[in-house]
């Protein structure tokens, strides 16, 4: 159905074999963990291009890497990766980075790796400054806060 503001709902299977652009947006669970896995790949049309900006853990970088190397995957656009916790944010390029299959990723020239760096608009920036400074400003008048922040200890 061709509809305005109409979202349909098709199974993963479809969307893999009918999608030009794949672009995830969803939380890390135990249900998405590796949603893109070797499988799905296989499902996809030549040449998709692949976006994700959700979490690391939902792509599955060996898989990706295969699809690659096969031109399954046309295009890759990643803001996460599943092992980065020691690679971004941080000055490496004095260092010999371990991690072989985040290395080969950079070495294909249809693969852009950002490093969590997607929500760095000039909107979102101003968002968290203007939140950062309002919550100073009800802490510091006493008048409450705008966004707490509790801590919980887990057992």
């Amino acid at each position: 159905m061709d509809l305005p503001g109409y979202i349909e709902v098709v199974p993963l299977e479809d969307l893999y074999r009918q999608a030009d652009i794949i672009s995830v947006h969803c939380p890390l669970t135990p249900q998405t963990h590796h949603l893109i896995n070797a499988q799905a790949i296989t499902h996809m049309k030549r040449g998709v291009m692949l976006i994700n900006t959700s979490r690391g853990g939902v792509v599955d970088a060996h898989a990706l890497l295969d699809g690659l190397k096969a031109d399954k995957i046309g295009f890759v656009g990643l803001d996460v990766y599943e092992e980065e916790e020691n690679l971004f944010f941080q000055d490496l390029s004095d260092r010999i980075i371990g991690d072989d299959t985040f290395m080969r990723l950079t070495t294909f020239p249809n693969v852009l790796i950002t490093g969590h760096q997607g929500f760095f608009t000039r909107e979102a920036l101003h968002n968290i400054a203007e939140t950062t400074l309002a919550n100073v400003t009800a802490f510091e008048t006493g008048q409450g806060t705008l966004h707490r922040v509790t801590a919980q200890m887990i057992a």
